[in-house]
């Protein structure tokens, strides 16, 4: 991890704090209260006492009159001290509360609305542990700030200011000796800060592979590659092995010099501690505020070392997501973008260009239809398209002819190089995303289903519907006769990603909640591919009936989806190669044709044999 991460760590966790900024000065009160009462208004009480007692003997009738404002102190110092105690807890409580939930909620924003780039290209599992380690980190720094480095820092104030007067030529061999130990060990953490950043980004890597295993083990086991993501995971996990193996010897050799500071320390407070009174005439009480002092301070910095190494794994720890905070958003909203309003749903291409880098758009959108494409190829160049409000529209062609990639530039989970798409005239470069995405009802070939119920799964682009209504939108996707017979109906949990429905189930679930939205725009993109033929049959219904009043773009190999539709586009490389119904296309014997042909005779080839 570079300075400039570190210090953009700082600036997150700073604002966090700065937040909430009454609870951090109580806690710096707090803490410097704590160490002034329990160690040197406690030392300079004893010390009071020592010295009484080294002038002379006190009669038993005299002790409490004696001693009596020592002891008051003492009393008052552990009193006050508790509090002040009490005080620091609560304050770094509320900051760790609250700190926590502000971090989350940023790390949360950040995340969901970053580009489908960003999360193409991250594991979710690593990002879910970049989080995890991101406000762990805040909690240990405060922890450490209000616990360890304001103590110290009180100690060391207060032991030169309160000694200064009593023994000048001791404060300055200690402060000396102070300084080039804190150098030292600055130094020393300024070595050691990257090993902790790859000790974090090893762990990271770790976590990714292991949730990709579990996440995808049905096909491990399928396939019996048990032992190939073994090893993976054990490559990986060697990889973590070695990075800590690497940071627990520069720790312990950064003790090892910092012990030895603290040795040299301890030798110049013992030789003053013993001819303090011979050589300066020190008093008893003095000599005692000497050792209370300076081993209170040495006990302190001999922890410095081990509060650096904390500080370098909580900047390794939160490095990751810092990062990931730092990412720029490849699909932003312009200032203060207006809600797309859409009263007749006409739909414009106007003349986009759009084109892959390295095997991805430059917004990193990767083509569905086309994964294996070129670094620089044009998807769409000076493409032309308009759509007629509440016009159904089916658009075909080979793979890799761009159908997919069209939809979700519709839906802008990427950006145009070159011209514009407009929805009732409005460019949706212009609209805020979330506002366009409500708009348009998006049924993908693999449904998008939350570890959740059905009915929850259901309703997620309406939560506020009845349990009526989402009855009524399962019963015209086909879903209901499967959701009753099922134990908890309704209230089933789905599994993650929907794992405990069937392809066909999992798709009728996801067209059930695209019915449910009720959006102006409607577009499926194979939407019924996972289902079989009865299944299909069934379901077209529910689809023409959603479809009408809208503006329905439908992606389809099965031609027999598309045959009933207003319009068929035919795409070819990025370009329209045919348009017309049906009827037209086959009447032409274009392209369209000779699809058609293929798929009806793949029909009756069975009946032939």
């Amino acid at each position: 991890m570079n300075k400039n991460t570190a210090a953009r760590t700082l600036y997150y966790f700073g604002k966090a704090v700065m937040k909430h900024w009454p609870f951090f000065l109580l806690g710096i009160a707090a803490s410097f209260g704590y160490t002034f009462c329990l160690t040197f208004l406690n030392a300079i009480a004893v010390s009071g006492i020592v010295d009484k007692l080294g002038a002379g003997n006190i009669p038993p009738d005299a002790v409490l009159s004696a001693f009596l404002p020592n002891i008051v102190m003492l009393i008052l110092a552990n009193l006050t001290g508790q509090i002040c105690s009490k005080l620091q807890d609560y304050s770094v409580w509320k900051l760790e509360i609250l700190g926590y939930y502000d971090l989350s909620t940023l790390v949360f924003d950040t995340l969901s609305n970053q580009s489908m780039t960003f999360h193409n290209s991250r594991f979710g599992g690593a990002l879910v542990s970049q989080t995890s380690k991101f406000t762990g980190a805040f909690s240990s720094l405060i922890n450490l700030f209000m616990y360890a480095l304001v103590p110290m820092l009180s100690a060391t104030i207060l032991t030169i200011a309160l000694l200064a007067p009593l023994v000048p030529l001791y404060v300055v061999i200690l402060s000396g000796i102070l300084v080039v130990y804190s150098v030292i060990v600055w130094r020393l953490f300024r070595r050691a800060l990257p090993l902790n950043s790859l000790a974090s980004e090893a762990q990271n890597r770790l976590s990714g592979e292991l949730s990709d295993s579990i996440t995808n083990i049905m096909a491990v086991k399928t396939s019996g590659r048990e032992a190939y993501e073994k090893e993976l995971f054990t490559r990986a996990n060697k990889e973590v092995r070695a990075a800590d193996s690497r940071r627990m010897h520069a720790t312990l050799f950064n003790a090892s010099v910092a012990a030895g500071m603290i040795v040299v320390i301890m030798v110049v407070q013992t030789i003053f501690v013993a001819g303090g009174n011979a050589w300066y005439g020190i008093s008893a009480g003095t000599l005692v505020q000497i050792f209370t002092y300076t081993h209170n301070l040495t006990l302190r910095f001999n922890m410095l070392n081990s509060n650096m190494t904390t500080i370098n794994r909580a900047f390794g720890d939160a490095s990751g997501m810092t990062k990931n905070l730092d990412e720029p958003r490849l699909v932003a909203d312009v200032e203060n973008a207006p809600d797309l309003e859409v009263t007749d749903g006409s739909i414009s291409f106007d003349h986009l260009s759009f084109r892959y880098m390295d095997g991805v758009s430059e917004d990193g959108l990767v083509e569905e239809d086309d994964p294996d494409a070129r670094a620089g190829e044009n998807i769409f160049e000076d493409f032309s398209l308009d759509l007629r409000g509440g016009e159904r529209v089916g658009l075909v062609g080979r793979s890799g002819s761009g159908k997919t990639t069209l939809t979700k530039l519709l839906l802008r989970l990427a950006d145009l190089q070159g011209g514009r798409i407009c929805i009732d005239g409005q460019d949706i470069s212009r609209v805020s995303q979330v506002s366009l995405r409500r708009q348009i009802a998006y049924v993908p070939q693999e449904p998008l289903l939350f570890h959740r119920t059905i009915a929850e799964n259901i309703a997620y682009g309406r939560p506020d519907a009845t349990m009526e209504e989402i009855r009524k939108a399962a019963e015209e996707a086909n879903a209901l006769s499967f959701i009753e017979k099922l134990p908890d109906g309704f209230d089933t949990i789905t599994g993650e990603r929907g794992v405990k429905l069937s392809g066909g189930q999992r798709q009728r679930v996801a067209i059930a909640r695209a019915i449910l939205t009720n959006a102006p725009i409607l577009v499926l993109d194979e939407a019924t591919s996972a289902l079989d033929s009865e299944s299909e049959r069934l379901i077209q219904q529910a689809l023409a009936n959603l479809m009408k009043g809208r503006t329905a773009i439908v992606i389809a190999h099965r031609l027999s989806t598309v045959a009933s539709l207003d319009r068929i586009i035919v795409l070819k490389e990025g370009k329209i190669l045919e348009t017309g119904t049906h009827q037209e296309l086959i009447s032409r014997g274009g392209e369209y044709a000779g699809l058609w042909e293929r798929q009806t005779e793949g029909v009756r080839a069975p009946e032939s044999l």
